[in-house]
Formats: structure tokens, C-alpha cells, sequence
């Protein structure tokens, strides 16, 4: 038997407009929900047109669930309904868990180029924490450490660990690992990943071959999801220009979920219960 993960899919990133009026790319959210559990969404909003951006996303709510920003060129402003306000520049990550409650606000500005990249995934929370505290890890570029393998390649680990180097965001309930993942041409990658954990990689540059048994070969703004079981190992091999990918991976909760907009419960119940809160003006816990 091998002991790498099958390739169970590639999806291709499709267009959606956004917050005020953002163009951006939606690699995966409510139409693959049970597919990427713990993870909810995934948006790659990458652009170089400030008109097709600049309006972000005005105040909003969220509740249940974890917003995971991790810019690449430009900035993004945000501020909240808790008092803390700042900047997510290039390189940077801001981990916010939701939690029972928080309105908040993310404008981006691109850098002198026009230039604005980044994602944003979500993660949901467990039944038992989805009205814990709101709280929020600001990650500093030079905060993430970077690993070169052995062939070449670089790693920046945002959360999880690799080549026994862990990264700064630590002690979440899902356990995510949260790889940066450069490698030049030609060169293979071979990462052990958890028993069970939902895993993907998500390519935004180059290209790649994925797998063993089937391979699958994928470029810019392609998700490869990898099947679950109990294999303990991915493999993915850099094509002739090189490839950088997102690896993520995060143990599934296997809830049910009730998911109304930026609001992730687990019931119906419990959601309409949040946006009565919401037209109440009872929706955040002091």
C-alpha cells in the first residue's frame, strides 16, 4: 500500500464580487462545505487595479468562526468593535478568531504599483467554543520563520510545523498546519501530514505535478485537495518554472453547521438567534 495521499480533486478558483464592491478570486466555500472540514472558505484576492478593490469591506460581523488574512504585496487596514485598529502589510498574517461575537472592518490599499495580494480562509470553530472570547494573533513577517529544504526549496511556516520548526500561531482547536511553499524547478516536496486531517494546496504561481497514483498537474489559482485516510505523507514535484503554493491542512470537526453570511453556528436556531442579536444591538458579549 502507498503510503502518500491519493489526489482526490483539483478545483479551479472562480470570480466573486465582495464587501463593498471587491472583484476576487473564491477558491472553494458553501458549495464544497462538508468537502475541506474544518475549513469554510478560501478567497485569493489578488489584484492590480485599486478600483477593482478599494472599497473592501466595510463593517461587518462575524461569529463561530476563525478569519485567517495573510497579505502578499499591499496592505490591508482593519479596526473593530473591541478598539483595536491596525495594518496587515506584506507578508504578514492576522489570525482573528470571531468567536461569540465581533464587528470589524478591512480596507485595502495597494502598494505604489497598484499591487494587492493576499487570502483570507476561514475556519470554524468547535460547538463547544463557538462563544469563547473574541482575540486576535498579529504575525509579523519577521515573525514567521523560513526553512530551506534540502533541494532547494523555501518554507515559510505560519502554523504547524516543518522540518521540526513550528510556527508562531500556536494552540488552535482545529490544529491547522498553515505552509508558504516555494520550490525551484524540478524539485520534489515531501511533507508527513496527520491521520485523518483534511489537507489541501492551493498553487499561486507556477505549477506543479501532485500525487502518486494519480497525478494531477496544476497551475495559478488550481486547489489540490488531498483524500483523507490514514496515509502519512503528500508528494508534489515543481514543474520547469517552479511553483509556490499555500499547504494547509486542519483536523475536521464533523458538526453540523448553519451558515448565514459572515455568521457560523450550528443550528438554525442558533444562527437566527445571532441575527435577531444582530437588529437587537445585544450581538457583542462585553
Amino acid at each position: 500500500m502507498s503510503s502518500y495521499r491519493p489526489v482526490s480533486d483539483v478545483l479551479k478558483a472562480q470570480p466573486v464580487t465582495e464587501g463593498a464592491g471587491v472583484h476576487l478570486m473564491r477558491v472553494f466555500g458553501h458549495a464544497e462545505l462538508s468537502r475541506f472540514d474544518p475549513f469554510l472558505l478560501l478567497d485569493d484576492f489578488r489584484g492590480d487595479d485599486p478600483a477593482l478593490y478599494e472599497r473592501g469591506f466595510p463593517m461587518h460581523p462575524h461569529r463561530g468562526i476563525e478569519t485567517i488574512t495573510y497579505m502578499l504585496e499591499g496592505t490591508v487596514d482593519h479596526r473593530d468593535s473591541l478598539g483595536n485598529a491596525g495594518t496587515i502589510g506584506p507578508g504578514e498574517v492576522q489570525w482573528m478568531t470571531a468567536g461569540g461575537g465581533i464587528l470589524h472592518e478591512e480596507m485595502p490599499h495597494g502598494d505604489e504599483a497598484g499591487r494587492m495580494y493576499g487570502f483570507q480562509l476561514w475556519a470554524n470553530l468547535p460547538a463547544q467554543d463557538k462563544m469563547m472570547p473574541p482575540c486576535y494573533r498579529e504575525v509579523l513577517a519577521t515573525d514567521i520563520p523560513q526553512v530551506r529544504t534540502d533541494t532547494g526549496g523555501l518554507v515559510r511556516v505560519v502554523a504547524g510545523s516543518f522540518a521540526g520548526i513550528s510556527g508562531p500561531v500556536r494552540d488552535i482547536l482545529t490544529a491547522p498546519s498553515y505552509l508558504d511553499v516555494t520550490l525551484p524547478p524540478r524539485v520534489e516536496f515531501e511533507h508527513p501530514v496527520e491521520p485523518g486531517d483534511t489537507v489541501f494546496a492551493y498553487v499561486f504561481a507556477g505549477d506543479a505535478v501532485f500525487g502518486v497514483e494519480r497525478q494531477e498537474r496544476a497551475g495559478n489559482r488550481s486547489l489540490v485537495s488531498f483524500g483523507r485516510g490514514p496515509e502519512g505523507k503528500i508528494l508534489i514535484r515543481a514543474e520547469a518554472d517552479g511553483v509556490r503554493f499555500l499547504l494547509i491542512s486542519g483536523r475536521p470537526l464533523d458538526e453540523p453547521v448553519a451558515w448565514g453570511g459572515p455568521i457560523v453556528m450550528n443550528t438554525r436556531e442558533e444562527l437566527a438567534q445571532a441575527f435577531r442579536e444582530l437588529e437587537e444591538g445585544t450581538f457583542i458579549r462585553r
